[in-house]
């Protein structure tokens, strides 16, 4: 059995809960879960899933509500830390950036490449992505879809062998960037961290349900595909991204980390498409789900 562990508003509060089927979710504190929020699930880990499984295989009817009569959040509407990211972390894509720098023989990164998301970029599926562009911020605002993973579990220095261990799940995230700020500012937080640039969802899969190794990972515009390739050919994978992070730095329970964009980004077009008023995005990966966002 596949969970779909989300955060959903009703009545104006934030539950934790998780979809049942398609049409349903599962009210987890009304169903008697004692955890809180997302990050308190995060924290207990196995206990809790084990819990969760429980309740979902005897669902309470008074627990039940109808999926389309709550508002989905970001399963962890606010991250405790900034969200780490991972950069130029596919090899079509390091190329189709160095072409638009006029580099014609891509040499790829000796090590994973890290920045930041600030936490208050996050933002729930559905939710609007400001058009940047309108405002004049930026004249380049592009997308990046994104396999995140979950830290479920503390650790430092931790080995390649044992990085899996430390993740709780696997989500979707839509990096939304101002490429000029990432050049302009010689770093990329800057770039990255504009308001409500962070698309995050629609739920997590524990990381029990779901080997990611080798997902789809696909983007459409206004139903246009523009990224299609698989998470087998990151040039770090999420046990080598986990193994540097955490090279004398204690990753959390909670800790979301995105791991890199494949090719088909928007600058890298020809001629470059940016996202504009009006735009949808669709993110899709293989065993999560599809993360939808409106541009204005």
């Amino acid at each position: 059995m596949t969970l779909k562990l989300v955060t959903f508003e009703a009545n104006g509060e934030a539950r934790p809960g998780v979809v049942i089927g398609e049409s349903e979710v599962l009210d987890l504190r009304k169903a008697g879960l004692a955890q809180p929020d997302m990050l308190a699930i995060i924290a207990e880990g196995a206990a809790s899933l084990k819990k969760i499984r429980a309740l979902v295989a005897a669902p309470s009817a008074e627990a039940k509500l109808a999926l389309s009569s709550v508002k989905l959040l970001a399963p962890i509407p606010r991250p405790a830390r900034n969200v780490f990211c991972v950069g130029r972390n596919y090899m079509d894509h390091v190329a189709e950036g160095d072409r638009t720098r006029g580099i014609t023989s891509s040499e790829l990164p000796k090590f994973p490449q890290f920045f930041t998301k600030a936490p208050e970029t996050v933002i729930a599926p559905g939710d609007t992505i400001p058009d940047h562009g309108a405002t004049g911020v930026t004249e380049w605002l592009d997308y990046e879809a994104e396999l995140t993973l979950i830290i479920g579990k503390e650790g430092a220095n931790i080995s390649r062998e044992d990085a899996l261990s430390h993740v709780f799940g696997w989500t979707i995230a839509n990096d939304v960037t101002g490429r000029d700020l990432q050049r302009r500012y010689g770093q990329w937080f800057k770039g990255k961290s504009l308001d409500r640039s962070c698309p995050l969802g629609p739920w997590i899969i524990p990381a029990e349900d779901l080997d990611a190794s080798d997902l789809a990972i696909q983007l459409w515009i206004n139903g246009e595909q523009r990224q299609s390739s698989r998470t087998s050919k990151m040039i770090f994978d999420p046990k080598e991204i986990i193994h540097h992070l955490s090279k004398g730095f204690t990753l959390r329970p909670g800790d979301v980390i995105m791991t890199g964009t494949p090719e088909g980004v928007g600058y890298a077009m020809t001629p470059p498409r940016v996202l504009k008023t009006g735009d949808t995005v669709r993110i899709a990966v293989e065993g999560i789900g599809e993360l939808t966002n409106p541009v204005g």
